[in-house]
């Protein structure tokens, strides 16, 4: 079971709460995390890309570092841990991205991978002039589709004259190439992404769901089971979670009490206004999944809180649950969260055991 780390690339990480840490992303931050990660044998850490925050007394998300040279410095300053860095493909060509994933790859020795961003949060895009209009929100995955085949032309072969109804190439080429096929990876929880990523992806980010409730989201790594037979390729899903830890059960429920009482209101009045823009969504989507929750301090996604054994446990539990492939963590405390997972978590999980085991020969 592979386990990574979603690195806190804007500030404050994934709570929207006034009484959660406050910090402002920074490379030696996040070179902290993901030297952690790598200490403690973690497989792979992942940064998003987020150009427009939320606002709120939290300023949630109006600080935020850019993915690819955040990966990039990275890259130099690790040995091991696969790095996946995001490109929001309204705002990048796929013939540049091609480029910088090679590059990245080259620094990194082999490690790197591209997660696709297809864009369902409009004003991002607005705000420099890059939204295509509304349409965008339901043909946003044949974008995609045009975009991965440039880049995978581009790294096989070198050269992609793909003639498509987004892009059009002539002759363009790329020179080096990668030594070794780069993995893309997506996060589409619609059934229309889950397709997308089942057929030109090598995992498809899922969002866990509930509170201590580690197999509520069963449902959505068979969607990605399913997606992948209608592909015919071996595709799995890579859930998320949060992780709240403290020494006892009831240490870290007060811990996640607070974060909920301490909600950045106007924040996430402006987080779902902006989730309302998406008018093509399906009951299975990203957008939908947030709205489902009054108060989605962390965005809806599953949360784990408790103490070492039993966010072991949970994280066992995670780990069986048919189509899961992998587990990417976010943490209230990233530096803390990243330590109590190491010393105290990952030795108490059963899923874990074979990989440390070969970490210790």
């Amino acid at each position: 079971m592979d386990i990574g780390v979603f690195i806190p690339i804007n500030n404050n990480g994934w709570l929207i709460s006034e009484n959660a840490p406050q910090y402002m992303p920074s490379f030696e931050l996040n070179k902290t995390v993901v030297q952690k990660a790598e200490g403690y044998g973690l497989d792979f850490a992942l940064s998003m890309i987020k150009l427009h925050g939320f606002g709120g007394k939290t300023e949630f998300w109006d600080h935020g570092l850019e993915s690819f040279t955040l990966m990039a410095g990275l890259a130099a300053v690790t040995s091991r841990i696969k790095l996946f860095a995001s490109t929001a493909v309204l705002t990048i060509p796929p013939a540049i991205v091609a480029r910088m994933a090679t590059t990245i790859d080259n620094i990194s020795g082999g490690r790197f991978g591209v997660n696709i961003v297809s864009g369902w949060h409009k004003i991002e895009y607005t705000q420099m002039g890059l939204w295509p209009g509304d349409e965008h929100f339901s043909k946003r995955y044949d974008y995609s589709t045009e975009y991965v085949q440039i880049l995978r032309d581009l790294w096989e072969s070198g050269e992609s004259d793909l003639e498509g109804q987004y892009f059009q190439m002539d002759k363009c080429k790329l020179s080096p190439r990668p030594a070794r096929p780069i993995e893309i990876v997506s996060a589409g929880q619609s059934d229309r992404g889950m397709d997308f990523g089942a057929t030109w992806c090598n995992y498809n980010f899922c969002l866990g769901e509930g509170v201590n409730e580690p197999t509520k989201a069963a449902a959505v790594p068979a969607r990605v089971l399913e997606a992948a037979k209608r592909s015919g390729r071996d595709v799995g899903a890579y859930m998320l979670y949060m992780v709240v830890c403290a020494d006892t059960d009831e240490a870290a429920l007060a811990k996640w009490d607070s974060y909920e009482r301490g909600a950045d209101r106007e924040a996430l009045g402006h987080l779902l206004g902006h989730v309302a823009h998406d008018v093509n969504t399906q009951d299975t989507s990203m957008a939908a999944a947030i709205k489902r929750n009054p108060s989605p301090i962390n965005f809806n996604m599953g949360t784990l809180v408790g103490s070492p054994a039993s966010i072991a446990r949970m994280l066992d539990e995670v780990a069986a649950m048919p189509g899961v492939k992998g587990i990417m963590l976010c943490f209230d405390d990233f530096i803390q969260g990243m330590d109590d997972f190491g010393q105290k978590i990952q030795p108490l999980m059963a899923c874990r055991q074979d990989r440390l085991a070969k970490a210790a020969a």
